[in-house]
């Protein structure tokens, strides 16, 4: 995949297949931020990434701020909507997770807590186009 790159998607298929193609760019101890509107398909990106590396109880962590899973190496999966300070995210041991170099990480939300994220990193914003289209932006922060 290169980055930056822009894709529109026409269905849950079609991200699918995207999210497939991304899971070859995941790699222990890299941070991926998503970014977009309610209901623009961060979670199902998420998990649409996860299943293709063999993980299938992929839930969405809005309440319990982290979810981790085991597969080929280890995930967090972090949602950042219901953080209102970022001394929130340091109490739940953010940077434990962050220098957990044996992990990826991705991170939904990622723009309402910008100052906690970490400089190398890489950006997904999705964009609502109607009910079933997405474009998705890719950027790679070194």
């Amino acid at each position: 995949m290169e980055f930056p790159s822009s894709v529109n998607v026409n269905d849950e298929n079609g991200t699918g297949v995207l999210a497939s193609k991304f899971a070859d760019e995941v790699k222990n101890g890299q941070v991926i931020v998503l970014n977009g509107n309610l209901g623009s398909g961060k979670t199902f990106f998420i998990k649409m990434v996860l299943k293709s590396l063999s993980i299938n109880n992929v839930r969405s962590p809005s309440f319990a701020i982290v979810n981790e899973y085991y597969g080929k190496f280890k995930f967090y999966h972090f949602d950042f909507y219901r953080l209102k300070k970022i001394e929130e995210l340091y109490d739940i041991g953010w940077m434990d997770y962050l220098n957990d170099s044996r992990a990826a990480i991705f991170i939904e939300w990622g723009e309402l807590l910008e100052a906690a994220l970490p400089e190398k990193r890489i950006e997904i914003s999705i964009t609502v186009i109607n009910d079933t289209k997405r474009r998705f932006e890719f950027k790679k922060y070194d």
